[in-house]
């Protein structure tokens, strides 16, 4: 059985056993493993260690964004301030070394809705789909749109703190610029799944809603400002015959009833020591939803020897059934983790 069809059974809650994903290394980390396991990329990474699927980021990897004198989102107008020091990787996301957020001060929709917002022209991808073309080659189940995310990127233009303040004295601002940047990123997978939505078996969004100890925000507040838009990207997946698979760091143990409702089919990356999100906690839905993650990556994939590596892969497995995929409780995997415990969750993710 191909990656890709291991991936399909377990999103679609029919698999017989779970499957193994091992992320996304920091940049810090991938010299150590690329030499460590001999592979030349990532992309060669993940086959050799049994991945079953690939993100293939846009945003990220695949230089998406044209443009060099500002990012694609520009929370601190950079294009407005050429002097001002852009730091990016070439990612299209990028910071710059001083300035205030955009929207701090901001008291009327029409300055936000005349804002310099992203354009589809301004993207590209050519790299993106010669990715998924790699990956589709190689039988892995392909994960790819643009990351979606609608929460850090909005509080971005206002600044965290007054974000939080304006959602309460000024809710119509907020889910003003929420709606703009829904609308680039549904403009943009338009695109993309014009282009490549044959070859794509989920999307892939992150919104990072919780602490280690709860929800940022109260559930009826996210249910108000980011769950109808987040259901406008899961629809749009849907109308192309995609399922969703949505990334959300921290305890979202009170949101999870509505994300399954929206039709997400994958949650991730299911961070294991944030309250009431450990194995146990969660496997009451196991029935409803699919599971990437797990698998601690604060104490146990960084402290914990090789066995009690495997015995912790073992016990998750055992608790959320074989509709799951086996990785770290991040999709990051970082330089402190040593590279016989990478093996280890890998070994024991497909016994």
């Amino acid at each position: 059985m191909t990656g890709k069809e291991r991936f399909l059974k377990i999103i679609n809650r029919q698999s017989e056993r779970c499957g193994f994903w091992h992320g996304v290394p920091h940049d810090d980390a991938k010299e150590k493993l690329h030499m460590h396991f001999g592979v030349k990329d990532d992309f060669e990474l993940g086959l050799k260690l049994g991945s079953i699927c690939r993100y293939v980021r846009p945003e990220e990897d695949c230089h998406l964004w044209r443009r060099t004198d500002y990012p694609m989102f520009d929370p601190f107008n950079q294009a407005a301030h050429k002097n001002a020091v852009l730091q990016s990787s070439g990612s299209g996301y990028g910071t710059i070394t001083h300035g205030e957020a955009v929207f701090a001060d901001c008291e009327d929709e029409e300055t936000i809705h005349s804002y310099h917002w992203p354009a589809i022209d301004d993207c590209d991808f050519s790299e993106t789909i010669r990715e998924i073309d790699r990956t589709v080659e190689a039988g892995q189940a392909v994960l790819c749109s643009t990351w979606g995310s609608l929460f850090s990127n909005t509080w971005n233009f206002f600044g965290m703190e007054n974000c939080m303040v304006k959602m309460f004295s000024e809710p119509e601002l907020v889910k003003a610029v929420t709606g703009h940047l829904t609308d680039f990123y549904l403009a943009a997978n338009e695109t993309l799944f014009s282009l490549a939505a044959d070859k794509i078996d989920s999307i892939f969004i992150g919104i990072d809603l919780g602490s280690q100890l709860d929800l940022l925000i109260s559930p009826n507040t996210f249910e108000e400002f980011l769950l109808p838009f987040i259901k406008k990207l899961v629809d749009q997946a849907r109308s192309y015959g995609l399922h969703t698979t949505m990334h959300s760091c921290g305890s979202i143990y009170r949101v999870i009833p509505r994300l399954i409702e929206s039709g997400v089919r994958m949650l991730h990356p299911l961070q294991a020591l944030a309250k009431n999100m450990d194995a146990a906690s969660i496997a009451q839905y196991r029935d409803k939803v699919a599971f990437m993650g797990g698998i601690d990556a604060q104490q146990i994939l960084p402290f914990g020897t090789p066995e009690e590596v495997k015995a912790e892969v073992r016990r998750v497995k055992k608790l959320l059934g074989p509709d799951y995929i086996v990785c770290a409780s991040h999709e990051t995997l970082l330089p402190n983790i040593p590279l016989e415990n990478i093996t280890a969750m890998m070994e024991a993710a497909l016994e």
